[in-house]
């Protein structure tokens, strides 16, 4: 057997075995050193690929196929730096734990380090920000070979897959020729659905005994809290609300819980949290003795701050996927097991009828709070808090709202409040950045119908070339653009007290207009100017296919004040409420 069929033989198995394990989608960048991967790749029949040049945006892309699906998607790149634009997304990836499968091309181990073109160390090119490194052998056709990429293959997704779920980086050094014998790959694929090798993997549970525990601690909490962030699977919800109610505990979700918008019932779920947070008279009143964390950390700094004091609280943070998330450092107990099944398994032991009066004391200061903050939607002008307020009620029912971060999510979760349409709402919170997002947003709307992308104006300016996807592959996507010429969350910051270089600095105005980026991608563009104008084209924009761009101009400096102002009122409305309440 020549070069050429090991080369073949090797790779279609490997290619054949991402397939048996599920692997349905592959973003590829095109190159030289990858054409064996992308060439078998693209002729199976069981997978779709799909095209993107910059390998910053694929990769983001990926990540977003993969939080939408929640399986482990692949990447594809030839060698040098494009495996290294790979990264950012990569490290996204793994502190937000999505499965992702990276394949980087590599030149052969002869023309490493000695000045050979597109040449790095790819070795453990990540570090520790993928669960586990292969260097893939060199292609050769025997059985034992064959097997061997085949196993990898499978290892690879399961390693991805299980949780908690991350990255995975398989480096291929490959010789030349590159080009595989396509007919006789087709000998390597195998008909049925059998994967080389079964890696089964169960959830995590405590033990009777260890539940019995956690039971006795909780149902003898008078005053206790569930906080949940951002949380892995759609259906811990409905769980985690019946616990909630057999405790008679709030429930402050964060709207990346998916916990907000929904047909469960929502009496216990708190929303306005990050608002009254910010009163002290608000946190003086709640004095929890037991805090029962689920998910990621939630994005309100004001209650990470109220949640840091309450040192007399039992905190239990409970992780099916056995991490560390507790950046408060007062967790108590660190519980991993599977969120859902610890969930049933407590409430069916919680025998007590708590009182439910502390409950009622959060419900009716979330309720004040609510009414409060409706007053956002009187403003005659535009503005970021109204425009967040307006979106439950203007999307449709089951869509998808992915959110920028730095102003957009922080406006979302003060913003968005309980609803029953069933909106997913998703963003990238494992490292925070204002890049690829995007990118990451077309990756989900490649399998979401009716996607919103709500982002900031740097935020997107940092990866318009990621609009390439939309026009190429004709995605369905609504951009709502807030655009307040800069750096919109640093005028809420202690930064914006530096007058003198503020601007300079942090505001970084750009002066940008973006009307040519909808042209230079062949979207719909509009600049609204009022609310009616922006109800209107919003909802037209699900009928139109292909990429929408609203552009929302606001004002940074008043966008600051408008925010202070509703802070001021809120505070004033639940002092009246406390005092109604606790005298």
């Amino acid at each position: 057997m020549n070069d050429r069929d090991a080369l073949t033989a090797y790779a279609a198995s490997f290619v054949d075995e991402l397939a048996q394990n599920e692997v349905r989608h592959v973003v590829v960048s095109p190159g030289s050193r990858s054409t064996p991967l992308a060439l078998l790749l693209v002729e199976h029949p069981d997978i779709e690929i799909h095209i993107n040049v910059d390998e910053r945006s694929a990769a983001f892309f990926a990540l977003g196929l993969a939080k939408a699906l929640k399986v482990p998607v692949g990447l594809l790149c030839t060698s040098g730096t494009a495996a290294a634009n790979y990264y950012p997304a990569v490290i996204e990836a793994f502190y937000s734990r999505v499965p992702l499968i990276v394949l980087t091309a590599d030149r052969p181990h002869e023309l490493r380090d000695v000045g050979a073109p597109q040449a790095i160390d790819q070795i453990h090119l990540y570090g520790r920000h993928v669960k586990w490194f292969v260097e893939m052998a060199l292609p050769e056709s025997t059985d034992g070979m064959m097997r061997y990429a085949r196993t990898v293959g499978a290892r690879a997704v399961a390693t991805a897959a299980t949780e908690p779920a991350g990255p995975v980086h398989l480096n291929f050094p490959l010789r030349e020729p590159l080009i595989p014998d396509l007919e006789q790959a087709k000998e390597y694929r195998q008909n049925k659905m059998t994967p080389a090798v079964l890696i089964d993997s169960g959830e995590r549970s405590l033990s009777a005994s260890q539940i019995e525990a956690v039971a006795t601690t909780l149902s003898q909490a008078k005053q206790g809290m569930i906080v949940c962030g951002e949380l892995p699977h759609p259906e811990m919800k409905e769980a985690i609300v019946a616990l909630a109610e057999k405790l008679a505990f709030p429930v402050l979700a964060d709207p990346l819980s998916q916990l907000r918008s929904g047909s469960h019932d929502k009496a216990v779920v708190i929303d306005a949290y990050d608002t009254f947070l910010r009163d002290e008279a608000a946190k003086a009143a709640f004095r929890p003795e037991v805090i029962l964390r689920f998910g990621a950390m939630p994005v309100s700094k004001p209650l990470l701050l109220f949640m840091k004091k309450q040192k007399q609280a039992i905190t239990l943070v409970v992780d099916g996927g056995a991490g560390w998330r507790e950046p408060a450092g007062l967790a108590t107990n660190m519980i991993y097991s599977e969120e859902k099944d610890f969930c049933q398994r407590i409430a069916d032991k919680i025998t007590s009828f708590p009182d439910d009066e502390w409950l009622g004391l959060w419900q009716t200061v979330n309720g004040a709070t609510k009414d409060a903050l409706a007053s956002v939607r009187d403003e005659a002008e535009l503005s970021e808090g109204k425009l967040f307020a307006l979106l439950a009620d203007m999307m449709p029912l089951e869509s998808t709202l992915f959110v920028g971060n730095s102003m957009p999510i922080r406006d979302l979760d003060t913003f968005f409040l309980n609803n029953g349409k069933g909106i997913k709402t998703i963003a990238n919170r494992g490292a925070n950045g204002i890049d690829g997002v995007v990118s990451t947003a077309l990756g989900v709307s490649t399998v979401s119908k009716n996607t919103v992308l709500a982002i900031g104006d740097l935020s997107f300016f940092h990866d318009m070339n990621g609009l390439l996807a939309a026009k190429l592959q004709k995605q369905n996507i609504t951009i709502l653009l807030v655009n307040n010429d800069g750096g919109g969350i640093f005028s809420f910051l202690p930064q914006a007290n530096e007058r003198e270089h503020f601007e300079t600095l942090f505001g970084t105005p750009h002066g940008l207009d973006f009307s040519h980026t909808a042209q230079l991608y062949g979207g719909k563009y509009n600049k609204v100017q009022s609310w009616d104008e922006l109800e209107k084209v919003f909802t037209e924009s699900f009928e139109i296919q292909g990429l929408k761009i609203i552009e929302v101009p606001t004002e940074r400096e008043s966008n600051l004040q408008k925010h202070r102002n509703l802070w001021s009122f809120v505070s004033q409305e639940i002092k009246m409420v406390l005092d109604r309440e606790i005298s």
